[in-house]
Parts: structure tokens; sequence; C-alpha cells
């Protein structure tokens, strides 16, 4: 699931769509793993989602500082970074975003299920950033991405108004919405990033903001019990590796360079290979039921985002 990026070595080497595509595709099948794993770590470590944030974070940071120190001792700076006055808000807001994308997601999980937790939080999110990128980066919608924001909402509003009392938890719902939130916030400032430049490469990038996340969820970590519990802690710390390598300090970092490649809502769309991938995790390992609702709700998300994205792309001039 997003975030921000810094930007290209030189105005006049972008990186190529398809790569960023191929960078977005992974991050996007790594992260719909991501509640799948949470709901396991719940079951066999009875750990909560603000302490398997934390530990998300600080893993995944621990993991990235030797390549980080390995690549800056190596590489000279392609241009002097920027004043600290503009990095900090960088850090700051893409750290602060992260944590409240992650553990809200989680919290979503816990109150709702895999399935709907993911595709509302996916859902939600494109509307988002593409009313942001219109807002702050002067992205244009058109009329055509109006009708596909105005089908996305419609999709939500089947999905969790169209189940039966209980299917879908008010509560997952409001947690997933804030996770959307933290989404929007953090890939706004990547795309910012991205056009603007601050110094920061993805690696950096991604660093500062796990170490900026794990400290706003130090305290509520340890508030809530920040170790697993029970009789499987091995299996839950197996989980929780798997949570900090693959797809925190692997996809975090290739998010970040895919993201400043494309349009924002463009990359919002190839998130959509993640509550596809959870859905089917959902179902097949987790055992949860598929409503009619669900489905449909579903389906007109994916449609109306997938439309969003191609009335985001630019026009080819001849």
């Amino acid at each position: 699931m997003s975030r921000t990026v810094a930007p290209t070595p030189a105005p006049t080497t972008p990186r190529p769509p398809r790569r960023g595509f191929a960078l977005l595709a992974f991050a996007g099948l790594a992260w719909g793993t991501t509640g799948a794993a949470a709901e396991l770590l719940y079951r066999t470590g009875d750990m909560g989602p603000l302490a398997l944030s934390f530990w998300r974070f600080l893993a995944g940071a621990a993991l990235l500082l030797p390549a980080w120190a390995l690549t800056r001792t190596r590489r000279r700076p392609v241009h002097t970074p920027a004043p600290a006055r503009r990095r900090a808000p960088l850090l700051l807001g893409t750290g602060l975003g992260l944590a409240v994308f992650q553990s809200a997601y989680f919290v979503s999980v816990q109150a709702t299920g895999l399935a709907v937790s993911t595709v509302v939080t996916l859902g939600a999110a494109p509307v988002l950033t593409a009313a942001a990128g219109r807002l702050f980066l002067g992205e244009r919608v058109g009329r055509g991405g109006l009708w596909a924001l105005a089908g996305a909402l419609t999709g939500l509003a089947v999905l969790v108004l169209g189940n039966e009392p209980g299917v879908v938890r008010p509560a997952g719902v409001a947690a997933s919405l804030l996770s959307a939130t933290g989404y929007t916030l953090s890939h706004v400032l990547g795309r910012r990033t991205g056009r603007h430049g601050t110094g920061e490469d993805p690696l950096a990038l991604t660093l500062w903001s796990f170490l900026v996340g794990a400290a706003a969820l130090l305290l509520p970590a340890w508030a809530e019990g920040p170790v697993p519990h029970g009789d499987h802690r091995a299996e839950a710390a197996l989980v929780l590796l798997y949570l900090a390598t693959v797809t925190t300090a692997v996809a975090y970092p290739l998010y970040f360079a895919g993201v400043a490649a494309v349009p924002a809502a463009t990359a919002a769309v190839m998130m959509l290979l993640e509550p596809v991938s959870a859905a089917v995790l959902a179902v097949a390992l987790l055992g949860e039921r598929l409503t009619s609702a669900t489905v449909a709700g579903t389906a007109i998300l994916l449609t109306s985002i997938t439309t969003l994205a191609a009335a985001s792309r630019p026009r080819r001039r001849d």
C-alpha cells in the first residue's frame, strides 16, 4: 500500500514509465499479503495492530540502514540536498502518513476482516489522491475522471450499505477511511518530491519515514503490549520478519521509486493489485465469505478506478 519519492537525478533523465509500472506492480502484490499476514499474527501471537505497525517500521528501518549507509559511501550526490526546513516537513509528513496508513489499516483488518478493510481502504484512496492531486499538484481529472470518482463512491456505498448488519462493521470502515487519508498524505508528498526534489533518494526517504513512523507509534505500541503472547511466539516472529522484509524493507523503496514515474491516479490504479490479491487470500487462506454486495461493490470500485486512470492519462501529441 503508497508514499513519496525523491526526485530523479536530473530533469532530463526521467524514470521510464514501464519501470515505474513494474516497481508498483511488485509493491502492490507484496502489500496484498500484508493483511493476511497481520491476521495470522493476531491469531498466533496475540499482538495488537499498533504494536504490529511499530515493529514493522522499526524492523524495516533496521534492515534498510546498512543498504542506505553503503549506497551513501559509494555514490556521490548528484545535487545539493535541500535545506533542513524543506526536508523536515517531507520526512515528518511521510512518516506520520505512513504510521496512520498502516496502523489504521491493521485496526480495520481486526475490526471488519481482510477483504472488506482492504477494498474500502484501497477504494477510497484513489478518490482522495485524485482530489488531492488536483488541489495540490494541479493534476487535471476531467469529466471522465469525475464520472469515475462518482462510480468509486457508488461502489463504496454498495459495499458498505448493501451488506447485512454485522458483515461490514462501521468501526472498521472508519479505520479504513482514516488509513486512506494517511495513504493520500504520503502519496501526494511523493509526487511533489518527484517533481521539485529535496535531495532525498527513495531509499533514504523510506528509511527516515520508517524512523519517524516508529517514533510516533512507540508509546501507543507500548500501551497496547509490545511483544507477542501465547504458545506460538516462533510462528509470530516469522510472520513479523516477513512483514518487515518483503512487505516493508523491499516493497516500500520500490513503491517510492515507482510512484514518481507515473501520474498519481495511474499509480493508485496499479495498487488495485493489492485489494484483488488480498480478497483472494481472504477467501482461500482465512475462510472469509464474500457476499454479493461485497463482490458488486468491489467490481464497481475496480472498474471506476481503472476508468479514472484512463481519464488521468496524459494525451499524446502528434
